[in-house]
């Protein structure tokens, strides 16, 4: 991963003047990357003074940890940061979650193959990689700290601050009431 600055793409992100942004984060088993993900957008967002403006969600590719709460390393980390994870329950991602979301944001191309074939038609248009928002880090996953040491958990942390940052700019751009 690389720590310097790269140019946003095309806006990934098209709404209508008022709209309510609905936002799915998305990993394998919605115990680390997607509720780190769903933490700091939710702070971004209620700091902003957004928070009836943009509702944040999670969920995982997998049902493996359905109902648990993240995992105490990724609340550890997202805790010494200001992040609090602990009120967020894991669930499995569903193909109506298309449908009602307006962003389903994966964390790399495994999730991103899973998510793909359970998309239904038409709604293909909703689903990025979550570092598509990124301004400060050329990533193009997040990577699994599970299986991994703290610097794992800090690294998706700095990726995941990068991309909640660029993606709220982009929202604030998309729908300028929010």
């Amino acid at each position: 991963m690389k720590n310097e600055a790269i140019k946003p793409g095309p806006a990934l992100i098209h709404l209508t003047p008022g709209q309510t942004v609905r936002v799915l984060m998305v990993c394998m088993g919605n115990i680390c990357r997607s509720p780190t993900a769903h933490g700091v957008l939710q702070q971004r967002v209620d700091e902003a003074g957004l928070t009836g403006r943009i509702r944040v969600d999670s969920a995982g590719t997998h049902g493996y940890h359905a109902g648990e709460p993240p995992d105490d390393r990724a609340q550890a980390h997202a805790a010494r940061r200001g992040y609090d994870l602990s009120r967020q329950r894991a669930r499995q991602l569903l193909a109506r979650d298309f449908l009602d979301f307006d962003l389903v944001l994966v964390m790399d191309a495994a999730n991103e193959r899973a998510a793909r074939a359970l998309c239904p038609p038409g709604q293909q248009h909703k689903l990025h990689r979550l570092t598509a928002f990124c301004t400060r880090h050329a990533a193009h996953e997040v990577p699994d700290p599970y299986y991994g040491g703290a610097d794992g958990f800090e690294q998706v942390l700095d990726l995941v601050e990068d991309a909640c940052a660029g993606l709220l700019q982009q929202i604030r751009q998309a729908a300028p009431s929010a």
